[in-house]
């Protein structure tokens, strides 16, 4: 069941009674300046164990001048739930750095980070445009301030797979918590992985139209595929 209400871990003890002064003794040093990015590593751990994934970084940081709001992306290649797919995992939504003002928040920025997942078909090598979607979907909320909950569908205004040559019905995406990566509390406040799930023009319409919800959706989808893996070439299920 997709209720929208995620399980929520700690990656260190005590972080939500943490005070500033603690704070600093932790993190106040190079080998712990990035407390939000080694606690999203933390998270990582619980699915992946040591397995090191491939990493994009972004040349120039956005906090710097450049275009692109995520500082980097990790890729994993899975086969989990009996599917070979690419996992792909956002940093950037939420506060990565070290940062006083962070402490004893709610929320760490935005408050989460995004996942997708996409299966990888014989003919089909392992690709990087969910990158280009991610980082999309990130100036999106970066210049409106709008924000993303399990349950949110939007349309992708076309393919969501820009620059391939795939074939494919998926002009669509809605949101989940994903289903491996349990939401957690950072250091600078709550982080959840909210997992990109493409879904074909006419399941946008249905959803628009009020013939299916969110949540009647993503459970047919999930019979046969409980990680919600998205792929190419499926066709409509309604």
């Amino acid at each position: 069941m997709f209720d929208g209400n995620p399980a929520i871990i700690t990656t260190q003890t005590k972080h939500k009674n943490m005070n500033l002064k603690e704070y600093q003794r932790i993190y106040n040093v190079p080998e712990n300046s990035a407390p939000g990015w080694d606690a999203i590593d933390q998270a990582l751990l619980h699915v992946y164990g040591k397995n090191e994934p491939k990493h994009f970084g972004t040349i120039e940081k956005y906090m710097s001048g450049g275009p692109d709001p995520l500082d980097g992306v990790s890729v994993y290649t899975s086969n989990n739930s009996g599917i070979r797919h690419q996992h792909f995992i956002s940093y950037g939504m939420t506060n990565l750095y070290y940062d006083e003002e962070a402490v004893g928040s709610e929320f760490s920025g935005f408050g989460f980070e995004f996942t997708f997942r996409l299966k990888v078909n014989k003919d089909l090598e392992e690709t990087y445009w969910p990158i280009n979607l991610m980082q999309n979907l990130a100036r999106y909320v970066f210049s409106s301030g709008n924000l993303f909950e399990p349950g949110h569908f939007m349309p992708a205004n076309g393919p969501i797979a820009l620059d391939t040559d795939t074939d494919t019905e998926l002009w669509a995406v809605c949101f989940v918590q994903d289903p491996e990566i349990n939401s957690i509390i950072s250091p600078h406040g709550l982080v959840q992985f909210l997992q990109i799930v493409g879904i074909t023009q006419a399941e946008y319409d249905a959803l628009q139209e009020k013939r299916i919800s969110v949540q009647q959706l993503l459970e047919r989808l999930s019979e046969n595929n409980p990680l919600l893996i998205t792929d190419l070439r499926r066709k409509s299920i309604v």
